[in-house]
């Protein structure tokens, strides 16, 4: 008979804690209640204000008309580059090679008449320079020369309502860290209380905070642990597990948790690190519940430890090429167009792909560290799965449609963006349409019920994750991450901590905190313009604006301490053997282990091998 794991009693059965919950509910009014910062209604003039008048600048030096008097078209033109400004794309090369998609994008109302006219006249008429000239004093104008008392009564109120949504952000956040932390109220009404706290405060309407529950992440989540049903009742995952650990001589928990982290980092340099945690979920868990005896029916360190391991092999793979996630192309992309450097895609990994190689025995050891589980050696688990397959006997058709069906799943998450590229698809179909798309074929084929996924998949964790997405895009879009990162630099500029490596350091540790609140990519976006230009002011055309690009980037990766820091972590989170704290176990030795590898690769690595013919700094 089949062991089963004794359900455990998680946070979802725990009632509210009036007490401690008073603490996040005070902190969440008394921040909202406070007058507001002269920097926050700084950084509500740039973004509710900024845009306009960097449209109608932009308009002025390509046209000389202001924006009431401009044609349909040259509009056009100028919200293009003024979109590409705001994501550090200041090259003409980047204009030129935007299209209607991408104007849809970032919500640029045209068609496609005005759209090729705007880009033939700025191909035509505007030379590179020319080009880059206007770009960057628009982004100076917004940035900088724009002040809030300046401003007429009517964008006043824009930037006051701007700093508003800031500081309910920064409240928000407060509210949620407290939460995370205590878990004084299940987990995901706390997802819930974001979307609340976001309509009763007025940042977003009713319809618009209904919509940003149902992100392709959150897709990608609901459908990645469907699949993950579907595999456990077909017994899929039992005969990939034996395959990956039936030979080694010795399966221990230590050497299975360090080919978890030989295999699944370096793959997550160049594949989704959501679809790697997707994929190893059901194998973690199999490993733990077949690993009990009557002798310890429960050991919940093994099964936290086989957890984080997945997540944390998923966290540290992804700066190892380009590829591995968005904040790597965003950092390149912003060194390209602001300072004209190139990185190229070998190049990354020779300077980056260290850093994984380092990180991996340091991250199997703080997770052994970490947890001391009662059962050493899997030895039975692996002949509890060959009995149990042997039993099974051949390949049936249900355990052969559900690999097929997963197989197309995994190769189109790994292609759906290189074949829209291409051409090859109409539409861009996104990892979280796949994976739906996946678990309904699984329907579709008789491989499961509804049934199976109602009771086996952790709604819980996707409610979570979708409140993660929102709080996210709330510090992002509403300047609450920028404005944390700008104040955070000023402080300690006068410390001396604004030029070389202790500028460095700030860029890092700060990238590395913001980034446990958010996705990767907005993290680096927010901190990445702020001390690159910095590094362009004390370190011109040296070697240090490479490095703090690559330096960004990879700190953005440091998601280790948080459930909603990245995807991997809530994917394991749905196991239901982990609790909030646990990730704080791991995650707090090696956020300063990452930090200070870092740091130590840059100085030592990266500096006495240097960058092409660029100085030294």
């Amino acid at each position: 008979m089949e062991r089963e794991q004794k359900k455990k009693t998680t946070g979802y059965d725990k009632y509210i804690n009036w007490k401690i919950f008073a603490i996040p509910v005070a902190l969440l009014l008394i921040l909202l209640i406070i007058p507001t910062p002269y920097g926050m209604k700084d950084v509500g003039t740039e973004y509710q204000v900024g845009p306009k008048a960097a449209v109608g600048y932009i308009s002025n030096q390509l046209f000389s008309k202001s924006t009431a008097d401009v044609a349909q078209w040259q509009l056009v033109a100028a919200r293009m580059m003024e979109a590409n400004m705001n994501i550090g794309a200041l090259r003409k090369q980047r204009f030129l090679s935007r299209d209607m998609s991408w104007a849809k994008k970032y919500k640029i109302q045209t068609d496609a008449v005005n759209f090729e006219r705007a880009v033939n006249y700025v191909r035509e008429n505007v030379s590179d320079d020319r080009y880059y000239e206007i770009m960057t004093s628009a982004m100076n104008l917004r940035r900088n020369a724009l002040k809030y008392e300046d401003l007429s009564d009517k964008d006043k109120s824009l930037a006051d309502a701007g700093a508003w949504k800031i500081k309910v952000a920064i409240a928000m956040a407060a509210f949620v860290v407290v939460c995370f932390l205590t878990e004084c109220v299940p987990l995901p009404a706390v997802s819930l209380c974001v979307g609340l706290i976001l309509v009763f405060t007025g940042v977003v309407g009713r319809q618009e905070v209904a919509m940003l529950y149902w992100d392709d992440a959150v897709w990608f989540i609901m459908g990645s642990l469907m699949f993950a049903a579907a595999f456990v009742k077909t017994g899929v995952d039992k005969r990939v597990c034996l395959m990956m650990f039936s030979r080694l001589a010795v399966p221990n928990a230590r050497w299975i948790t360090l080919i978890f982290f030989l295999i699944i980092a370096p793959l997550a340099a160049f594949i989704s690190d959501h679809a790697l945690a997707a994929m190893f979920l059901p194998i973690g868990m199999l490993l733990y519940q077949n690993s009990l005896t009557e002798e310890i029916p429960e050991d919940p360190e093994l099964g936290k430890m086989l957890m984080i391991a997945i997540a944390m092999a998923c966290n540290i793979g992804g700066p190892g090429a380009p590829s591995g996630g968005a904040r790597n192309v965003i950092m390149m992309t912003y060194l390209t167009d602001m300072f004209g450097m190139d990185i190229g895609y070998m190049q990354w990994m020779t300077y980056c792909m260290p850093f994984l190689l380092v990180m991996i025995p340091i991250a199997w050891i703080v997770v052994n560290w970490g947890f001391r589980p009662k059962i050493k050696s899997l030895a039975p688990s692996m002949d509890h799965l060959r009995s149990e397959i042997s039993r099974m006997g051949a390949w049936n058709r249900q355990q052969k449609t559900a690999l097929v069906i997963f197989v197309v799943m995994v190769f189109g998450w790994f292609t759906e963006k290189e074949f829209y590229t291409m051409g090859i698809y109409p539409v861009r179909l996104g990892i979280g349409v796949i994976a739906v798309a996946g678990a309904v074929a699984y329907i579709l084929a008789g491989v499961v019920n509804w049934r199976d996924y109602q009771e086996k998949v952790d709604w819980g964790v996707v409610w979570l994750y979708a409140g993660a997405i929102i709080f996210g895009r709330t510090l992002d879009d509403t300047g609450a991450a920028y404005w944390l990162a700008r104040s955070a630099i000023e402080m300690l500029a006068p410390l001396g901590m604004d030029s070389g490596l202790p500028l460095l350091a700030t860029s890092n540790g700060l990238t590395a905190i913001i980034t446990n609140l958010m996705a990767d990519g907005p993290a680096a976006a927010a901190v990445g313009p702020i001390t690159l230009n910095m590094a362009g002011l004390v370190h011109p055309g040296s070697t240090f604006l490479p490095f703090m690009a690559m330096s960004t980037a990879i700190a953005s990766s440091f998601a280790y301490c948080l459930i909603i820091g990245t995807p991997p972590n809530a994917i394991v989170y749905a196991s239901g053997y982990l609790e909030p704290k646990d990730f704080l176990r791991v995650g707090i030795p090696l956020w300063f282990m990452a930090n200070i590898v870092l740091l130590g690769m840059t100085a030592l690595y990266w500096a006495s091998r240097g960058f092409g013919e660029l100085p030294g700094f």
